[in-house]
């Protein structure tokens, strides 16, 4: 099941039924089957304190992926900062609704096993992202 939570703030407006369906075919195409997810929509100092609580990490970002998988079933906690997302959509100079369907796909590619650490792992995640972002309006 996977889950759209507000903390704080107003849930985006999401094609739910679309994006599940995108979701479940991208996991699907790396072998893996969507268990338990929830997306935790939240403000900037949310996922600051998230960031310091649990990874020891003093800085704001735009994600933040907890991964429960087990197997080929893919489940998480995903924070996503609204406010981070909506300034990197400007600096990116894309729509916000297409930089949150990045991150949304972006947290699923790490639950799918792929990290983003090193400067050839982010090539290849962005990469992936954009395959995906490619194929969510065939749904």
């Amino acid at each position: 099941m996977i889950q759209y939570i507000a903390e704080e703030i107003k849930l985006p407006k999401l094609e739910k039924l679309k994006i599940n369906r995108w979701i479940k075919d991208t996991a699907n195409g790396y072998g893996k089957k969507v268990g338990d997810i929830a997306y935790i929509f939240c403000n900037d100092n949310r996922i600051l304190e998230v960031n310091k609580k649990y990874l020891q990490h003093d800085y704001y970002t735009d994600i933040i992926t907890f991964d429960y998988s087990e197997g080929l079933i893919i489940s998480g906690d995903i924070f996503i900062s609204i406010e981070t997302v909506k300034t990197n959509a400007n600096e990116f100079g894309v729509s916000f609704e297409q930089e949150l369907l990045r991150i949304l796909i972006h947290g699923i590619l790490h639950l799918c096993g792929q990290n983003d650490k090193t400067k050839e792992s982010r090539a290849q995640m962005t990469q992936k992202e954009n395959l995906a972002l490619e194929k969510f309006n065939e749904y």
